[in-house]
């Protein structure tokens, strides 16, 4: 039974494919991981890429928000919610990032155009935090 075909699954004419396939993306790199390399600690290349998607994540959801309060305000909260701990996930990703020691062989900045990666991550951290920070009280996150 492909995943079309499972009751509630995803039908051919579904509206958001590039969601199904950022879905389907990051189930099979989860199941690819072999019991070896999960025991392997993550990289730098990893947690950029995966703030990265938690940070695109967290852009969706706060339209979505947006979009869904007027006409439905306890399904507007819930997805307000669901923003807040986007970004608290995102910004644990960060800071781990941080963490974690530089390789000197991966860092060249004259040969990528938009920079190394660690300005990459915090360029693109940063902006998610203006956006936060226009929406969402320091309660909201502490909690």
């Amino acid at each position: 039974m492909s995943p079309d075909d499972r009751p509630g699954g995803p039908t051919t004419g579904d509206a958001h494919p590039f969601l199904r396939a950022a879905t389907a993306g990051l189930r099979h790199h989860t199941r690819a991981q072999a019991p070896d390399e999960a025991a392997r600690p993550a990289d730098r290349p990893h947690l950029d890429t995966l703030h990265a998607h938690l940070t695109a994540l967290h852009r969706l959801v706060d339209q979505l928000a947006e979009h869904t309060r007027p006409e439905r305000p306890a399904a507007g909260r819930q997805l307000a919610t669901a923003h807040t701990r986007l970004w608290q996930a995102a910004d644990s990703v960060h800071a781990a990032f941080h963490l974690l020691p530089a390789d000197d062989g991966e860092c060249r900045p004259e040969r990528l155009p938009a920079g190394p990666p660690v300005l990459t991550i915090c360029q693109r951290h940063l902006a998610a935090v203006h956006a936060v920070r226009r929406k969402t009280t320091a309660a909201d996150l502490a909690s």
